[in-house]
């Protein structure tokens, strides 16, 4: 049934564009059709998209790369460095606790910092960029700070295991949420055609972190001891948490994703939950493969150090030396090496891993880049880890798995960015990629938690670190499965869309359409909202 209303009256519904214009579209057809329409109004993003230049012009666009940098910095790059707190604690503050124990402090951070994921993504789309980095900033230094203060004079046995797990696990893991989506989602609003390679740089920061702050922790604690390194390392995380707050400002043209301004806005669950998202079996698979890839990543850089003494090529001193004394031809016996040095080399390497990562993402996909950098992984973590007893076999795993580790940890948000873009027909899509990244990370919280607590056990059940290879290797070989999965869905539905955006982009153009392949798309319900509308407008209009 046609409208008796104007041609001209007959408006497309207006779909937000990432450059933050709004586009309309004139139906010459008679029916407005929501699924052809979002396929139109693709093809005109699309149009506005391929305006965009290749690299920003804008100096805006670098300063805020290089905030969100800083905010992964002093996120995840803590989590990178918490082996060589733990190594620490075993050996002074907390000797003959439970490596376990140990682990829970470690991997509560990744819990909250995953856990609050969703909450921050919604967020940070709704427009509270300011506030929650604010926020965040305040919490990491003061939990960084209070760890300073909560063990005595820091010296053998005085550690406070109730206090460590309460600063530095609870009120750091709750500053770092903060900062984890936020470092990723704030510098993609600015690089449109380059958001894989900005998202690999960003990530970064979290390799360099797990390079700084270890090797900074050791010898500030030579020279004066593990309070005032502490706070020395605070004051440093404080610094460019003020830094990273000034400098991470999303771009204003970017589409925001608003909450509603009805009261009790935040008590409604849609708020917070995309329902496209689990629709969409290629995110789905995704959401899978990450909680399985957690359950045994971490577990190796929380226990690299205690493998490497186990070993007997890792040296661990009853005071740790500072680097003007570490030098492996003199101070260390032959064929061994410092074991912090080992998790410093594998945090260095994840650089290059993830900055290769996300260049491959750009050319050959991320998703499918990232399911064959995660097989590669678990390949190295059963094959060479199993077999590493000496000192060069062991530095071999390092450096390999160090860049492997780089691309599997830091390429989720650049896949999930892909899933969003070519699979998902859901409007305004580019101002969901927060929430959705947020819920992927948030689903595999109890998972990042749970799986170096088990790795823990393992070890001191058997009194073997084969164990936690084989647990990590088999997470890692899980994990990628689940990823090949997620690809192959991908690719069905891109096809899938792309029939139905030419489809759409015949509608906006006036064309007869395909009835025969529109009826499919109403079959689906996609057309009946709208044309339910238009027989109460030909009904009113009688």
């Amino acid at each position: 049934m046609t409208s008796s209303k104007p041609l001209g009256q007959r408006k497309a519904t207006q779909e937000i564009v990432p450059s933050g214009l709004q586009t309309t579209a004139t139906i010459d057809s008679g029916l407005t059709t929501p699924g052809s329409l979002e396929s139109g109004s693709s093809s005109l993003c699309t149009q506005q998209q391929s305006d965009e230049p290749n690299w920003p012009r804008e100096w805006r666009a670098y300063s805020c790369l290089f905030g969100c940098f800083l905010l992964m910095f002093n996120s995840w790059g803590l989590v990178n460095a918490y082996g060589t707190y733990a190594s620490y604690y075993m050996q002074h503050l907390l000797p003959g606790r439970d490596i376990l124990l140990l682990n829970l402090v470690g991997s509560t951070q990744s819990f909250i910092v995953l856990l609050l994921s969703f909450v921050v993504g919604r967020l940070l789309d709704a427009g509270f960029v300011k506030n929650i980095v604010g926020l965040g900033a305040f919490l990491v230094t003061l939990g960084m700070f209070l760890l300073s203060v909560v063990n005595g004079k820091g010296d053998y046995n005085q550690g406070n295991y109730a206090l460590i797990w309460l600063v530095q696990g609870l009120v750091t893991g709750l500053g770092m949420a903060c900062f984890f989506v936020s470092s990723s989602q704030v510098a993609a609003t600015w690089f449109i055609k380059r958001k894989t390679i900005a998202i690999g740089i960003v990530a970064s920061g979290a390799s360099i972190a797990g390079l700084i702050y270890p090797v900074m922790t050791k010898f500030l604690i030579a020279k004066v001891g593990f309070n005032n390194a502490v706070r020395y390392v605070s004051t440093a995380v404080a610094l460019t948490c003020v830094l990273s707050w000034w400098l991470a400002t999303p771009n204003p043209r970017h589409p925001m994703n608003k909450v509603a301004g009805t009261k009790g806005w935040w008590r409604r669950s849609e708020i917070w939950v995309d329902s496209h998202a689990f629709r969409n079996p290629s995110f789905s698979w995704f959401v899978a493969a990450i909680s399985i890839m957690f359950f045994g990543f971490y577990a190796i850089f929380f226990n690299l150090e205690e493998w490497a003494a186990a070993q007997g090529f890792g040296i661990k001193d009853n005071t740790p030396p500072g680097l003007d004394s570490v030098h492996l031809g003199s101070e260390v016996p032959k064929d061994a090496i410092r074991t912090f040095w080992l998790l410093s080399i594998m945090n260095a390497c994840s650089t290059f891993g993830r900055v290769g990562t996300a260049w491959l993402g750009e050319h050959y996909g991320p998703l499918l880049v990232h399911a064959l950098v995660t097989l590669f992984a678990a390949l190295t973590t059963l094959l060479l880890w199993t077999l590493a007893t000496t000192l060069p076999l062991g530095i071999a795993f390092v450096v390999l798995f160090g860049i492997l580790s780089g691309g599997v940890i830091g390429a989720p948000p650049a896949s999930v960015a892909w899933i969003l873009t070519e699979t998902s027909d859901c409007p305004h899509k580019a101002a969901k990629l927060g929430q959705w990244v947020g819920m992927m990370y948030s689903v595999s919280a109890v998972f990042a938690l749970t799986g170096p607590v088990i790795a823990g056990h393992l070890i001191s059940q058997f009194g073997s670190f084969v164990t936690v290879q084989c647990w990590s290797g088999a997470c890692l070989l899980g994990a990628a499965g689940c990823m090949f999965v997620s690809w192959r869905k991908a690719e069905g539905l891109r096809r899938g869309l792309g029939r139905r955006e030419e489809e759409g982009v015949r509608v906006v153009q006036g064309q007869r359409p395909d009835w025969s392949r529109v009826s499919t798309l109403v079959a689906e319900g996609v057309l009946e909202e709208e044309k339910e509308k238009e027989r109460e407008s030909d009904e009113e209009s009688r």
